[in-house]
């Protein structure tokens, strides 16, 4: 539990701990009172200029609550900033664009792209996790089916692949799921699959059902659109975003995800505006110099040295990794110990330990 009490953890993370103190205010619930003029009549492109007058006003909202000036004790609007974002969000389904695939399936007619998600929210499991980063610690996790990339080493595959009979809820059981995590005493709702971008839709319906103060985790593999990026603005406190692949053909090599550095070079600068960010990056044996030196160089150049990474050693050959060969091993002492001096060449300094 050292890192709740850690200075360079707090300061990195720092509004997501006055969350948690109940200091400051969750994101979701500062939207629901943000009003916004529209109509489910209107265009996608009316929409969007009704988003992006409405995002400022969400952060000009944002500032003055977390600077003291204000508070929350307002009527909830006749429709909200988060309603909003839920018509658009449904606006896209029809022609499904919520990650960089773009499939453009009619999804509101259950049609299923490449990650395999309709219009009905499918769960795999509910659960507060105690692992992984410390100051996410008893996270309130809720695993979604479906992925939009192939991992050929996925370790949730059964969950990404649909090898499961998934739990079906609507967003408001699932919002009084969230509110029971939080009385078992879960620091955070924690988003995560599979890939929660599929569901994105269903996320801020069930939020909008919310009526506890909790951080929102948008736990994802950073795989998504600009479209999602504008939705979750506003939506997720923190990001926790994989960063897998370098700038070379890794990523579409291995996980079957074409463009992978462009876009998720975007979806962190994008998270880094609009909310604090937690990096991921899993080291893959014989990836060391082609993915994870480049990454940890990119952070400490565009994010920040003080940027919270998690540098992770626990790959283990899953699902297909069998079909490569520098993936049917795990990874040797000496790449852990070459991944952590890349780590300290970079600059980096706030590693979790």
């Amino acid at each position: 539990m050292g890192a709740l009490f850690d200075e360079s953890t707090r300061k990195s993370l720092a509004r997501y701990f006055a969350i948690t103190e109940n200091r400051a205010v969750a994101k979701f619930l500062i939207a629901k009172k943000v009003p916004a003029d529209f109509s489910s009549t209107d265009s996608l492109e009316t929409l969007w200029q009704q988003h992006t007058n409405c995002t400022q006003d969400f952060l000009a909202l944002e500032r003055q609550l977390d600077s003291g000036t204000t508070s929350l004790l307002r009527p909830k609007p006749e429709k909200s900033y988060l309603d909003l974002k839920i018509q658009i969000a449904a606006d896209i389904l029809q022609r499904c664009h919520l990650c960089s695939r773009q499939c453009r399936v009619n999804r509101l007619a259950d049609k299923l792209g490449y990650c395999g998600c309709g219009n009905t929210l499918a769960v795999s499991s509910i659960f507060a996790h105690m692992g992984e980063e410390p100051e996410l610690v008893p996270s309130g996790t809720i695993f979604t089916m479906g992925c939009t990339m192939r991992c050929r080493h996925c370790q949730n595959w059964t969950i990404s692949q649909w090898k499961e009979t998934p739990l079906v809820y609507t967003p408001r059981e699932l919002a009084a799921e969230v509110e029971n995590l939080c009385s078992t005493g879960c620091r955070n709702i924690n988003l995560v699959g599979g890939e929660p971008t599929p569901w994105l839709k269903h996320w801020l319906e069930t939020f909008n059902c919310v009526n506890v103060n909790v951080p929102v985790v948008w736990n994802s593999n950073a795989y998504y659109s600009p479209q999602t990026a504008q939705l979750l603005a506003g939506f997720a406190d923190v990001y926790l975003l994989d960063f897998k692949y370098g700038p070379g053909n890794c990523a579409e090599h291995i996980s079957d995800t074409p463009n992978y550095w462009q876009v998720c070079i975007r979806n962190h600068l994008e998270a880094k505006k609009y909310g604090e960010l937690l990096v991921r990056l899993l080291v893959l044996p014989g990836h060391l110099e082609c993915c994870t030196k480049p990454i940890l160089h990119w952070i400490a150049d565009n994010l920040g040295v003080d940027t919270r990474v998690n540098l992770m050693f626990q790959y283990r050959p899953e699902w297909r990794a069998h079909e490569l060969p520098e993936l049917q091993r795990g990874l040797t002492k000496t790449e852990m110990s070459w991944a952590l001096r890349l780590a300290k060449e970079a600059g980096l300094r706030n590693l979790v330990e």
